[in-house]
């Protein structure tokens, strides 16, 4: 893993040097739940902000997660819930809007009146909901992570999206490996009760999912091996 994340933050760095001092830099980080992406997005972020602090932030796809109430309002609710986490249980227009937001230059700082951020909504675990506006991308963040399953998702308006990034990376790895992942978490995270229901929440929607991934996936540039290792979770 080591080998792989130095190479890819050296890739960036080099990217970095001769960005626009308007421009950021946007990398999206597509894969399979339980693939790994969240481990890499920190990884790489951590090591640019090593180097140059302030310079990175990783920004995850949770906080596009619908609302249990409007998964309540969808024509099939008791579908919704069951399969959360699924393309259509997001909120992909959104998400569209951030990159887009994203994409716009960064204006100059201006003491007295220094720009407002821009702003991306997380997801809070504890209510099960997103949280709007809750991650704050500052004008010093000339590199921004995104990472989700649907990053490079190629149906749209994911793939409207996904033709912004700067640079699209997927995170591949082993269906057995991450099934694995994800009865671990989520029996550790509570949407399980234990190994068995936690395995087909994993058969029933997240494999589903993955599977709809792989086969419906944009050009990328880098594929990145998530290995059977406790490092990548």
């Amino acid at each position: 893993m080591e080998e792989q994340v130095s190479r890819l933050a050296a890739k960036v760095q080099a990217k970095l040097e001769g960005l626009p001092p308007d421009r950021r830099l946007l990398i999206g980080i597509a894969g399979i739940p339980g693939s790994g992406k969240t481990t890499l997005a920190r990884l790489i972020t951590a090591r640019l902000n090593a180097a140059r602090p302030d310079t990175a932030i990783a920004v995850p796809m949770d906080g596009f997660h619908l609302t249990r109430a409007a998964l309540s309002a969808l024509p099939d609710p008791v579908n919704a819930h069951a399969r959360r986490g699924a393309a259509f249980t997001f909120d992909a227009a959104a998400f569209h809007s951030l990159i887009l937001s994203l994409r716009e230059p960064i204006s100059n700082v201006v003491p007295a009146n220094p720009p407002v951020p821009v702003y991306a909504p997380s997801f809070d675990h504890a209510v099960k909901d997103p949280k709007e506006n809750d991650i704050p991308i500052l004008q010093t963040h000339k590199v921004v992570v995104v990472e989700g399953n649907y990053t490079a998702l190629a149906k749209p308006p994911w793939s409207s999206a996904a033709a912004l990034f700067d640079e699209l990376w997927f995170v591949e790895v082993a269906f057995d490996t991450a099934r694995s992942r994800l009865i671990r978490r989520h029996v550790k995270a509570g949407i399980a009760a234990d190994e068995e229901e936690a395995g087909r929440r994993a058969d029933e929607n997240d494999l589903v999912n993955g599977r709809e991934i792989v086969e419906n996936m944009v050009p990328v540039d880098e594929v990145i091996h998530s290995i059977a290792d406790d490092n990548w979770v």
